[in-house]
């Protein structure tokens, strides 16, 4: 009887904290990781404390999505596309699409990447990372056409428990100096030091933009409909499941950190990951090696899963919209899933490209559109949610502002500095160009924008 009461306690826990584990999972990736270690391996754990305000700002954001969608019953994308103007949908159709042509693309790199660390079968590490890139994209659209979204749960659930105990195990065992590791949790500094005064606050802004996604902050809303959350009784719920979210992404964004500033370790991306667990088998062994890889595949797979499974539904959302208010055509479900599956189906196949070639131009305008999304959706959150009329009792209290407003600067803080660094080789002499750092740069570029 003990061992019955026990098990149901613990699937009514899941069953209320699932979607926190889905945006945990969903949000964070290699970009992620790799700029929680490089900026711990640049600054040290005296950062930490910028993990945590990350992950706090992502959640300000979230739940005010959260609380416009049980408001209103429509997503913020309704929300926004309704009642701010045409502007809306001409500037995030553009940001989804290139959005989903890098991240697809960013998605299978790292996992091929990743894999071919695990499993090196092939003779070269650029023809693993093609084909096991490949084979994740098409194992992602087999699972998402053929599960269901109980499946898509219970894979997201293994992945996350990878990431949960591999990273964190090897942070714990890494550590050395828990001391440094307390005080960089509750004393807000960035370093001065003259060696790196002059990237110390860029890389601070980094890593707070770069915990817990972008665009994917937007999944979560599709997710509540999927279980059924439509109304302000389950605010409570909603918010305690973001709260785990959160705060499972911040301690991965701390462990990562701390395995950084003990490391040293170059590269970029996914590649970072690697060469960092290629590091750790002089104090961990294989063993250590093995161990973080897994969670490592496991943090960048549940993230191409869950960009596979939810990003279609956004693009049924703006297209159901747009066809509604612009051409005065009713939704239809049988037209939703033709929308959905086309858009899964691009969203697998397109970004294979990517996988061989490199699109730069493209690149830097995206980057320009992707600098202003968090941004604007803060901005988005503060006027549609300052209106009583629209959300009743649940909008804007004093406090939710003023985070709201913290979250615009901090954003557009992160945006300019990631801007600058894509734009500046541009207008800068060639001779002068080896003093630009590439590797920081494409760091900086997918800790913000996936």
């Amino acid at each position: 009887m003990l061992r019955g009461y026990f098990v149901l306690n613990v699937r009514q826990t899941f069953s209320i904290i699932a979607l926190g584990i889905l945006v945990t999972a969903t949000g964070v990736g290699a970009g992620d990781l790799a700029t929680a270690a490089f900026t711990g391996n640049k600054l040290g754990t005296t950062v930490l404390w910028a993990v945590l305000l990350g992950a706090f700002l992502k959640f300000v954001l979230n739940e005010g999505l959260m609380r416009w969608q049980l408001a209103t019953k429509e997503t913020i994308l309704e929300g926004a596309i309704n009642r701010l103007g045409i502007a809306v949908p001409l500037v995030f159709l553009p940001y989804l699409l290139l959005w989903s042509f890098f991240v697809g693309s960013a998605l299978m790199s790292a996992c091929g990447v990743t894999m071919h660390a695990i499993w090196p079968v092939f003779s070269s590490a650029s023809q693993g990372k093609i084909i096991f890139g490949v084979g994740h994209g098409l194992l992602g659209l087999i699972l998402v056409l053929l599960g269901g979204f109980p499946l898509f749960e219970r894979i997201m659930m293994i992945c996350i428990g990878f990431m949960f105990v591999c990273v964190l195990a090897t942070a714990i065992l890494i550590c050395d100096d828990w001391s440094a590791v307390l005080r960089g949790l509750f004393i807000p500094k960035i370093p001065d030091t003259q060696e790196i005064a002059a990237d110390s606050l860029r890389w601070t802004i980094a890593l707070m933009g770069g915990v817990g996604g972008t665009l994917t902050v937007l999944c979560y809303g599709y997710w509540m409909r999927e279980k059924k959350r439509n109304n302000p009784s389950v605010l409570k719920t909603c918010r305690l499941d973001l709260g785990f979210a959160y705060f499972t992404t911040a301690i991965f964004g701390l462990a990562m950190v701390i395995i950084g500033s003990t490391i040293q370790v170059e590269g970029t991306g996914s590649k970072l990951i690697v060469n960092l667990a290629d590091k750790l088998t002089q104090p961990l062994g294989l063993v250590g090696r093995w161990t973080f890889l897994v969670g490592a595949w496991g943090a960048v797979f549940s993230s191409l899963l869950g960009v596979w499974q939810a990003v279609p539904s956004i693009f049924v959302d703006f297209c159901n919209l747009v066809q509604k208010k612009y051409a005065n055509r009713a939704e239809n479900e049988a037209n939703s899933k033709k929308f959905y599956y086309l858009y899964l189906f691009a969203l697998t196949l397109v970004p294979m490209i990517g996988l061989m070639y490199s699109f730069k131009s493209v690149q830097l305008f995206y980057a320009i559109i992707g600098a202003m999304f968090m941004p604007m959706l803060a901005l988005v959150l503060l006027l549609l949610n300052s209106q009583s009329r629209w959300v009743g009792d649940l909008k804007n209290r004093w406090f939710t502002t003023l985070a709201l407003l913290f979250v615009l600067v901090a954003f557009l803080s992160a945006g300019y500095f990631n801007l600058e660094k894509k734009v500046k080789p541009l207008f800068t002499p060639p001779t002068q160009l080896s003093c630009i750092s590439t590797s920081e740069s494409r760091v900086t570029y997918k800790a913000i924008f996936m």
